[in-house]
């Protein structure tokens, strides 16, 4: 058998994936939900993500709530809140980083973390760091991950799915082949279902089998990216770790699905108007302002009307953007349809620039109000604070902890 790697730790990457990050979320948010049945997805009407005991009970991602239930039942099912599992990932990124400045955000609930050299750092081995983080996750947020520790991303990834949830896991160099003898071909990152069945054609059926390959077998029928696979499961770190945060965006979106379907005007603006909120809440986090809203509303036979409008004034602040948003949903709104989604899209700038028209002092105090406002919803939870036109779409939805309408900002 190949022996592929000399040292057990070349490199030092762990991978963190926090256990069902959304109804996680939740959970921390609400603790009655722990050791239920739990799913999001309820604004959809299909299960988008769910509890471990849900999972265990047959229920899966994509089902129709209602087939769920039926499976399941006293399945709670939860309307979506992407904007609280936003700030969840956002402070579970944060307290990665202080273990390590190298930390690759992969996706909301993942990371990639170089460990390389911190042993000396932390006094202790690299199983034992990755714990810290676990802990402290754990403790800081309520909510649980599972962590890999290996010699490159691929195998680090390989790892953390190894002993869900909330489990540690590591493959040291000299241990590589013991691991990968038992993973699927198609349970390898980077490798997807057509290039499984073209290899398993060959006979390469597991991880190993694929690690032990030949080198000319890899180039004479594979592209480069699964060459870049092989080499990482063979101890040869090629996929380096991107720290860079992602700091800016060019547009911002946020859509609300609703079931059952509505034609009713003040109910359908609110929902717009929490679209709004909950866009414009994001946008000011990475300092941005919008310079044109398109506005979106689909039908429940999914047929999509829109309007865009240019803003005199670029900014993040709801109350400055009520105007166009009205005019907007007047233009596209028809009493005669069901709808069954809002969106908002900003599409957005760093370049604010006042005309001597624009009311700078009003502006102003509307910025210190939103700075008060965001601070208490960043402690609280979305929606501890909220326009008042978007009170009848909170009835559908779930705001935490407390209310407190905006229903007059006095500038």
């Amino acid at each position: 058998m190949t022996n592929f790697c000399v040292h057990s730790w070349p490199k030092a990457i762990a991978h963190i994936d926090a256990d069902a990050f959304f109804v996680a979320c939740e959970r921390a948010l609400n603790p009655s939900l722990n050791g239920k049945c739990v799913a999001v997805g309820k604004e959809r009407g299909i299960i988008t993500a769910l509890s471990y005991e849900a999972k265990a009970r047959g229920v899966k991602r994509g089902m129709r709530s209602f087939e769920a239930k039926k499976i399941c039942p006293g399945l709670i099912v939860i309307e979506s809140d992407y904007e609280a599992y936003s700030l969840f990932s956002l402070r579970m990124f944060n307290i990665i980083k202080n273990f390590s400045p190298q930390v690759e955000e992969y996706s909301i609930d993942e990371a990639f973390v170089d460990l390389s050299g911190l042993r000396r750092v932390f006094s202790c081995s690299y199983e034992e760091i990755a714990k810290k983080m676990q802990i402290a996750v754990e403790k800081e947020l309520s909510i649980t991950v599972s962590i890999g520790v290996s010699i490159t991303k691929t195998l680090a990834k390989i790892a953390s799915k190894l002993k869900k949830p909330k489990g540690l896991a590591v493959i040291e160099g000299r241990n590589i082949q013991n691991i990968l003898r038992d993973i699927n071909i198609e349970d390898v990152w980077g490798i997807g279902s057509n290039t499984a069945y073209l290899l398993k054609k060959f006979g390469i059926n597991s991880a190993l089998d694929f690690a032990v390959k030949d080198e000319t077998f890899i180039d004479k029928y594979l592209s480069k990216p699964y060459k870049e696979t092989w080499l990482e499961l063979r101890g040869n770190s090629v996929f380096g770790i991107n720290p860079s945060a992602k700091s800016t965006y060019k547009t911002i979106s946020k859509a609300k699905s609703f079931y059952p379907p509505s034609s009713d005007e003040t109910f359908l603006f609110s929902e717009l108007t929490k679209n709004l909120e909950n866009a414009c809440a994001k946008a000011r986090r990475f300092k941005l302002s919008a310079a044109k809203i398109s506005i979106f509303l689909k039908t429940k036979d999914f047929k999509t009307s829109g309007a865009q409008i240019k803003l005199t004034t670029p900014s993040a602040f709801p109350p400055l953007l009520m105007d166009a948003l009205e005019e907007g949903f007047r233009y596209i709104y028809e009493k005669a349809y069901s709808y069954r989604q809002t969106e908002i899209v900003l599409h957005l700038t760093d370049n604010i620039q006042y005309s001597l028209f624009d009311d700078t002092v009003k502006i102003d105090k509307i910025k210190r109000i939103y700075d008060s406002i965001d601070d208490i919803n960043k402690k609280f939870g979305r929606n501890s604070v909220h326009l008042a036109s978007s009170i009848p779409s909170l009835k559908y939805g779930h705001a935490r902890i407390f209310s407190m309408p905006l229903m007059d900002i006095k500038v």
